[in-house]
C-alpha cells in the first residue's frame, strides 16, 4: 500500500509535521527524504531495507556511491541528495561551534564529531582550535593511521596551534572498528599533549573519542 493510501495520522511526513522529527523511527525518517518508494514497497519499506543493508545509519551514511546504489530504488542522485544533508548538518553545527557554545553546549561538540569522525573507515586525529571566547577558529585533521602518543607528535600540534593563536583545543580522534572506551595509550597521548600545550599556555579542554553513534567525553569522566 503506498503511503498516500494511509490514514494522514500515520503518514511520516504528516508525523512529522504535527509531532517533530523525534517522533520518527529511522526507516520513518529516510521515508520522508526519499519521498517515494519503489515498485512494491513503500517508501517506509524502502527506508527500513536501508537500515538493514547497511546495518546502522552510520554504515548508510558512511557508503560508497557503489555500495548504497547496490540496493534497488537507490543511486548517483538520492546520494548526492543525502551527501548534502549531512553536509548541511556538520555546517550548521561548525556555525555553533563558531559563535561560542562550545562549552555551553557540549552535545553540540558531540554531534559536531559524530558527523565529521563516525563514519571514518581510517583512524583520524583532529584538533579543534579555539579563542579566548570558547569560539572555534579551525579544526584540522593532522594525523591519520594508527594513532599512538608516538605517531602523534606534539610538536606538529603545537605549531597548528600556535598557527592558529589559539587559547585552548579540544582534541578528537575516532575507533573506525569497536568502541569508545579510550586505551592505554589514548590516556598517555592525552597527558603527553596536555603536558607540550601547557609550555604555551594553551589549555587543552577534552579529549574526545567517537565510534560511531557513541562518543566518550575524557572531562565529563574526569580523566582530563
Amino acid at each position: 500500500m503506498a503511503i498516500t493510501d494511509w490514514p494522514e495520522d500515520q503518514r511520516p511526513r504528516e508525523r512529522l509535521i504535527n509531532h517533530g522529527a523525534h517522533a520518527l523511527s529511522d526507516p520513518e525518517l529516510l521515508a520522508v527524504f526519499l519521498r517515494v518508494g519503489v515498485k512494491g514497497k513503500s517508501a517506509v519499506d524502502l527506508g527500513r531495507d536501508m537500515v538493514g543493508h547497511f546495518g546502522s545509519l552510520n554504515g548508510l551514511f558512511s557508503a560508497s556511491l557503489v555500495d548504497f546504489s547496490a540496493l534497488n530504488g537507490l543511486g548517483p542522485a538520492k546520494f548526492a541528495q543525502l551527501q548534502a544533508v549531512l553536509e548541511l548538518a556538520k555546517r550548521s553545527l561548525k556555525e555553533e561551534l563558531q559563535t561560542g557554545v562550545t562549552l555551553s553546549s557540549p552535545n553540540a561538540v558531540k554531534q559536531y564529531l559524530q558527523l565529521l569522525l563516525g563514519t571514518r573507515d581510517y583512524e583520524s586525529f583532529v584538533v579543534l582550535f579555539l579563542d579566548v571566547k570558547n569560539r572555534m577558529i579551525a579544526m584540522e585533521e593532522l594525523f591519520r593511521g594508527t594513532l599512538t602518543h608516538t605517531s602523534v607528535y606534539p610538536r606538529e600540534v603545537v605549531k597548528a596551534t600556535l598557527r592558529h593563536n589559539a587559547a585552548s583545543v579540544i582534541l578528537a580522534h575516532n575507533h573506525p572498528s569497536g568502541t569508545p572506551d579510550p586505551s592505554s595509550a589514548d590516556h598517555t597521548l592525552t597527558q603527553v599533549l596536555k603536558q607540550a600545550l601547557a609550555l604555551v599556555d594553551v589549555r587543552v579542554l577534552d579529549h574526545f573519542i567517537v565510534a560511531g553513534q557513541h562518543v566518550y567525553s575524557f572531562a565529563e569522566q574526569e580523566q582530563m
